[in-house]
């Protein structure tokens, strides 16, 4: 395994080390916005969750099993709001349960890539290319970016 992927996938971890800590808060912490009048970190998580998800299932398990990419640029907008609204109807132990799940699966797909797979470029369901590097690191500062906002409301 490349250097390079190896070190993105640990930090790709950071977010299953993240919401293994959190799931022992009490539900007040969750309900809690990250600040007045934003998101809760309930609806946070289930927000990072469904599109762990929908990368998954769209892209890197199709990567994986050597089948066309499904992935469209979607309206951010909509999907965001409805992971919103998923969150506030989820149980804290199935958010935290599926957010660790569908991270976990994301890395186990892409540690079983070759070297060659992974630094491929792939064509997604808009016709638009797609790297695994480029999306690691994408998603990498999209959960850092939120794991901090989490991290102000622990402290």
């Amino acid at each position: 395994m490349s250097n390079e992927k190896n070190e993105l996938l640990v930090e790709f971890n950071h977010w299953i080390l993240f919401v293994d800590d959190l799931k022992d808060q009490k539900d007040h912490i969750w309900n809690k916005p990250i600040t007045k009048g934003k998101w809760t970190i309930r609806e946070v998580v289930s927000h990072i969750m469904l599109w762990d998800k929908y990368f998954y299932e769209e892209a890197i398990e199709k990567i994986a099993n050597q089948t066309p990419l499904t992935l469209k640029h979607i309206d951010f907008d909509e999907f965001n709001e409805q992971a919103k609204e998923y969150g506030k109807t989820t149980s804290i132990k199935e958010l935290s349960e599926k957010a660790v799940l569908y991270r976990k699966l994301i890395i186990e797909q892409i540690e079983s890539l070759s070297d060659e797979r992974y630094r491929q470029t792939y064509i997604d369901g808009d016709g638009r290319a797609f790297h695994v590097t480029q999306y690691l690191k994408d998603f990498f500062g999209h959960d850092k970016h939120h794991i901090d906002q989490m991290k102000r409301v622990l402290t």
